[in-house]
């Protein structure tokens, strides 16, 4: 009899949102063991939780896909992603374990975009951005795209959010870049930070965003075929120029010992927002796409506050995926599950607006 993969490994299940991840997998009954590189990080989560651990670190893929042998799915929540996620890939690909992440950064869904080829003569299924962002947001920027086939710019806008230890490690190494992204004719291309400030209407009110270098560059791009991507965030003014601030600050850190002291001191004061934060927030999501000829959709998206969702959207995409609901190849979420996949999470209102057209002079 064939050996039959089963399961789910959380890697980085000891980080805030891992632990998140864990106690909503537990409450829908999906089978999960419990990684990450540290004995004293990982065993009392195993034994406060009764669910079975390993420990091992991501430097070796052959280590690595030793390990994910006996699993159907590995669930990366160990970031910054663009440390982690090459090796997980990699081991993925060699012991044929179906990979999902949580990353939101540009340049791993490039790279894992670029392996579908790979994934899908082994068989393997890749679904990366299971999460705050993209999901929400790919659900949007697809739903608009169905309501305008003709359109050719997408503009995409969420509400900030309390950030974790994790996020904020992965927000300094995108300041050290000293340049932000859009989408232009279909290629990436290079910007400044904030280099676009405007209003828009979220579901609440108008608010002030600026441009962002967000996963929704890459993932938009692949589920809607839109060329010109701009990504927004709601941000306070003041956040603008902090923005604009840090790539006049990028050489700075850039530096190695800049960048350890700074994660260090992450590490040990940052944790993520409490229970009662996380419940009293909402994420709200603006977009809009146009046609070449000036016709144009808008809509808007209101759900659970960012790390309460990425929980339940994890899970939800890990629980499909072990159930075969999709097959090989790397994947966004509203390809693998459809633009409405977004309201079946609990507490989630999507709305398209009606088609606009441009007044005739």
């Amino acid at each position: 009899m064939a050996f039959q993969k089963k399961g789910v490994l959380l890697y980085g299940a000891n980080g805030y949102t891992g632990r998140l991840i864990t106690a909503v997998a537990r409450r829908e009954k999906v089978p999960l063991v419990l990684a990450g590189r540290r004995v004293d990080a990982i065993r009392p989560l195993a034994e406060e939780t009764g669910l079975l651990w390993r420990v091992f670190n991501l430097d070796d893929p052959k280590e690595i896909a030793e390990n994910l042998e006996p699993f159907k799915v590995l669930l990366l929540a160990a970031g910054p992603f663009s440390k982690t996620s090459q090796p997980a890939m990699e081991a993925c690909l060699r012991s044929k374990t179906h990979y999902l992440d949580i990353t939101g950064e540009v340049a791993v869904y490039e790279a894992l975009f670029a392996r579908e080829p790979e994934a899908l003569a082994l068989g393997v299924t890749v679904l990366p951005g299971v999460g705050f962002d993209v999901v929400p947001s790919d659900c949007l920027a697809k739903s608009l795209k169905e309501a305008l086939p003709a359109a050719d710019t997408l503009e995409l806008a969420l509400k900030g959010f309390s950030a974790s230890g994790g996020t904020l490690k992965t927000m300094l190494e995108g300041a050290a870049k000293g340049a932000g992204y859009v989408r232009r004719n279909g290629t990436l291309v290079e910007v400044p930070h904030a280099h676009e400030v405007k209003e828009v209407q979220f579901p609440d009110k108008k608010r002030t965003v600026m441009s962002i270098a967000w996963g929704d560059l890459s993932t938009a791009y692949r589920s809607t075929g839109i060329p010109n991507i701009t990504i927004f965030m709601a941000v306070p003014q003041s956040w603008v120029l902090g923005t604009k601030a840090a790539g006049w600050l990028s050489p700075v850190l850039k530096v190695d010992l800049v960048q350890n002291l700074i994660k260090s001191q992450i590490g040990r004061f940052v944790d993520g927002p409490a229970e009662t934060e996380r419940e009293k927030h909402r994420s709200l999501l603006w977009g809009r796409v146009t046609a070449p000829d000036g016709t144009s959709v808008e809509g808007s998206l209101e759900t659970l506050e960012g790390y309460t969702l990425t929980a339940e959207t994890a899970v939800a995409c890990a629980r499909r995926v072990l159930a075969d609901e999709i097959g090989p190849g790397v994947w966004t979420p509203s390809l693998a599950f459809g633009s409405g996949f977004i309201e079946s999470i609990p507490g989630s209102s999507l709305t398209i607006g009606r088609v606009q057209r441009p007044k005739k002079k």
